[in-house]
């Protein structure tokens, strides 16, 4: 026999065990291979529906965007509101928005506390912005490279009413370093007149 036949692993071992009524019966032990294959057949206990779940996260920004890919996935998002449940666009728009939740921003051109989502919904429901929402058509007016990391876009929209028209400026600012580097995120989005000069509930 030669030596590499030696260390071939047998299909199974079997050796004489002693049972109780003093008579040898042989016992059988599985091979590692067998053991593997057993191991595979262990039953996955997680939802069957797991995976699929994992792949459809919220939607929001990524770093293959573009700037102009940013604005637009987020009109769409306007366009198409309460789908699939209400106010769904908004919070796209929430996870777009590149201010601090702990200051005041400009996002929409006065000073406002935008922290809690629920006052940045309610600005978007105001008689300005909320011709934003399930807009019918709109169409890019102006596109302007201030640098290369800061992008401005001014867009027509027309709403669900009548004679319901307005225009907004996207401003979108790439982040540089940190957790968001390489994002556009929307640094404001401003109505093209004085939206707030009767005050707003928020």
């Amino acid at each position: 026999m030669s030596f590499s036949s030696s260390l071939a692993t047998p299909p199974s071992l079997t050796l004489l065990s002693k049972s109780f009524n003093g008579q040898h019966r042989p016992t059988h032990f599985p091979s590692p291979s067998s053991r593997f294959r057993a191991s595979a057949d262990i039953p996955d206990f997680l939802s069957a529906v797991w995976l699929e779940a994992r792949k459809k996260k919220p939607f929001g920004p990524t770093i293959n965007f573009s700037a102009e890919e940013a604005v637009s996935h987020q009109l769409d998002a306007l366009k198409y509101n309460d789908q699939p449940y209400q106010d769904y666009g908004i919070e796209v728009m929430y996870r777009f928005a590149g201010f601090d939740p702990f200051e005041r921003s400009t996002y929409f051109g006065p000073h406002f506390d935008l922290g809690q989502f629920e006052r940045f919904r309610r600005i978007f429901h105001h008689s300005s912005y909320r011709v934003l929402l399930g807009h019918k058509e709109r169409k890019i007016l102006s596109s302007l490279w201030v640098k290369e990391n800061l992008f401005k876009q001014r867009v027509w929209l027309q709403g669900t009413r009548p004679a319901e028209e307005e225009i907004f400026e996207f401003t979108m600012v790439q982040r540089l370093g940190g957790s968001w580097d390489g994002y556009w995120l929307t640094e404001s989005l401003h109505h093209d007149g004085d939206s707030f000069s009767g005050g707003v509930a928020y």
